[in-house]
Order: C-alpha cells, then sequence, then structure tokens
C-alpha cells in the first residue's frame, strides 16, 4: 500500500492522501501504511528544516488540510473531517490556535474555501445540494484514484457561515476554488466541458472563461499576489495507454494522481511554462507573496513515491529547494500575506492512524 496521506485531491476530487489517501482530498489511510511502512514521522536522518522555525500545531484530530489565511493573516479557513462529522466540511481557526468553528452546512461533502479579501465572505465547494449524504468512496479495485463528484458546485457565504449562495449550475465537477488578490475573479477546476480544466469567472458568475485546453487533469490553482500569474498542478498523458486509461477512468469520474506536475502560466492562460519534471506527484501548489516563488508537495526525492515532502522553486523552474525532511506526509503549503509564516498540513505528531493537522512555522528566507 503506497503512503499517499495527503493528495487529498488536489483539493477536493476526494482527498486520500494526507489524511490517509482519501479521495480529492481522499486519500489510502496513511495511518495504516505507516503502521505497514515501519514509519515513525520522524526527522529523516541528516536531514534538517532550516527554513521553518517555531513550528505550532493548530488543529488536534481528525484529517485535516488545504488551509487559507485571511487577508489579515490572523485566520486560516479548512476543510477537514472531525468528529462527529462523517466527512469534509470547512472550519476556521485562528492561527494563534484555540477554538475550531466549523462553517459549512454540515452536509454533503465540502472542499477547497478561500477568503474573499475583506474577509466579509468565502468560497467553497460542497455537494449538499446534490445529496445531503457523503458521496460514495472510489471501489478498491480501482486503485488509488480522486473522485471528481459531479455533486460539487460553488458557493459564496458569509464568514461566519451563514447567507449560502450558489455560484455554479453546469453539470459535472465543479471545485477547487481560488480566488484573485483583489477579490473580482475565481478561479477553478470543472469537468463542463468534458475534461478536468481550468476556468475563471467573476465573483457574480458571470465572465466564464476556459483557461486549459489539454487532454488530463488540470487543478490545485492559485494566483500570485499581484493577480497576473497561476500556478498549478497538472497530469496530461501522452501514451496512447495512458490516454486509454485516464479517458475510462474519467468516464467513471475518476482521475489517477500518480503523475503530477507544476506549471505557471499568466492570468489569461498564454505563456504556459512547466516547473518540475520529476515524474512524480508534484501538487498543491502556491505563491509566495514576491512572486518570485513557489511552494508545492512532492514524493520526487522517494524512489518508491511513498513519502511526500514540501519543496520551493524559482517561478521560472531553477532553485528547487526542499523544506521538509520528516518521515510523514507534508503538503498544502500556504504562506502568510506578509511571507513570514507558513502553513502546512502533516501527520507528524499524529496520534491515530489517519490523523492530518495543521501546522505553522515562522519562514526563514
Amino acid at each position: 500500500m503506497e503512503r499517499r496521506a495527503g493528495l487529498r485531491q488536489a483539493c477536493s476530487a476526494g482527498g486520500y492522501l494526507g489524511r490517509a489517501v482519501r479521495s480529492s482530498w481522499s486519500f489510502v489511510v496513511i495511518g495504516l501504511a505507516l503502521l505497514i511502512l515501519g514509519i515513525d514521522g520522524g526527522v529523516d536522518a541528516g536531514g534538517t528544516e532550516g527554513r521553518l522555525q517555531n513550528i505550532r500545531q493548530l488543529t488536534f484530530g481528525g484529517e485535516n488540510t488545504k488551509a487559507h489565511f485571511s487577508i489579515d493573516g490572523n485566520r486560516l479557513i479548512f476543510q477537514g473531517m472531525r468528529s462527529p462529522e462523517a466527512c469534509d466540511q470547512i472550519f476556521a481557526v485562528d492561527v494563534s490556535g484555540g477554538e475550531v468553528r466549523r462553517l459549512s452546512t454540515g452536509v454533503g461533502r465540502t472542499t477547497c474555501a478561500n477568503y474573499i479579501p475583506g474577509e466579509r465572505r468565502f468560497v467553497f465547494a460542497s455537494t449538499h445540494l446534490d445529496d445531503f449524504a457523503c458521496p460514495s468512496r472510489p471501489p478498491l479495485n480501482l486503485g488509488y484514484v480522486w473522485p471528481l463528484y459531479a455533486g460539487y458546485e460553488l458557493f459564496l457565504a458569509e464568514a461566519d457561515g451563514s447567507d449560502f449562495r450558489r455560484l455554479t449550475e453546469a453539470a459535472g465537477y465543479d471545485a477547487e476554488v481560488s480566488v484573485s488578490p483583489d477579490g473580482s475573479a475565481l478561479l477553478f477546476t470543472s469537468t463542463r466541458d468534458g475534461d478536468p480544466d481550468l476556468y475563471s469567472m467573476k465573483l457574480d458568475g458571470t465572465g466564464l472563461k476556459r483557461l486549459t485546453f489539454d487532454i488530463g487533469y488540470d487543478g490545485s490553482a492559485a494566483y500570485s499576489r499581484d493577480g497576473n500569474l497561476i500556478v498549478y498542478c497538472g497530469y496530461h498523458p501522452q501514451d496512447p495507454e495512458e490516454l486509454a486509461l485516464y479517458g475510462e477512468l474519467l468516464e467513471q469520474g475518476f482521475v489517477k494522481p500518480d503523475v503530477l506536475e507544476i506549471f505557471v502560466m499568466n492570468r489569461d492562460g498564454s505563456n504556459r511554462e512547466q516547473l518540475t519534471f520529476g515524474g512524480a506527484a508534484s501538487f498543491g501548489p502556491s505563491f509566495h507573496p514576491d512572486g518570485k516563488h513557489v511552494v508545492f508537495s512532492s514524493n520526487m526525492a522517494d524512489q518508491r513515491r511513498r513519502n511526500f515532502d514540501l519543496y520551493i522553486v524559482n517561478v521560472d523552474g531553477t532553485g528547487l529547494d526542499r523544506i521538509t525532511v520528516t518521515l510523514s506526509f507534508e503538503s498544502w503549503p500556504v504562506f502568510s500575506p506578509d511571507g513570514k509564516e507558513l502553513a502546512f498540513i502533516s501527520n507528524r505528531n499524529a496520534g491515530e492512524p489517519e490523523e492530518t493537522n495543521l501546522f505553522i512555522a515562522d519562514w526563514v528566507p
């Protein structure tokens, strides 16, 4: 069994890895994988985490992932499966710690929440209008896959979780949503045209524009601080057998994220550049506030593709540097608005097999 705890599907598709390779995030129970592999979550021999200081744990228990800062840097909004929730819901917590507050409805499955600049509202994806129950998990015979639940739609809500408003109504998967720095545009993944591609639209749902067109999955996208660039992860099969398998799985509503690379392009979808070429699963990218660096998670350093760590790379693809060196799952890195702190998810210190928590650390440039 591979240890994919957190590739929680790119933000939604289910979410199996970080927590336990569950689905969009869903990941194969990482805790069980850790037991099988004999991994204790300690620091890799000979490794240091010199770019992270004063590491603090913000959540304790459950499967927590994909956090984003409020514009003032004082709060984090994230998705998690915490008792008594049956599947992912949206929560918020202060960066200083304290009470974790649920913001979503408590029904259906939710994913990928982001504050709108100004903090009065946030966006997220949810299946609750399609069905109050949790969507079914992928059949085990398919191996590790991310589900693209067709019931996902985008919603806008007040910062306290009130006044939900639906933003999308297209058939298919609409999820993995990010917000432009000026709050004028949304960036998300959709299968409305058949393939999981990136789209942008205005906050009121108008001005829809498709940004990617290659066959394959494109998702987990984010804007740069100035709003001029977009970073995302993608899988674009070329081999006939890979294309055939991709098509078969997509017909069933799944993608297999064994190979994901990091890309950067202009806001309008032009001038795409590939930043990673590791043939590994690199995902969850976001920009440093300076717009010159991208952080992401990858298993590129592990020949068996079981261990995920955080990396930073220049926006031109040079200067790749490994940030974390633990033998636990690390993912979804995101910088505070001032660039002085880095939040991420990890199963270090996990008390239960499927537990993943939010951490925050001071960043050392």
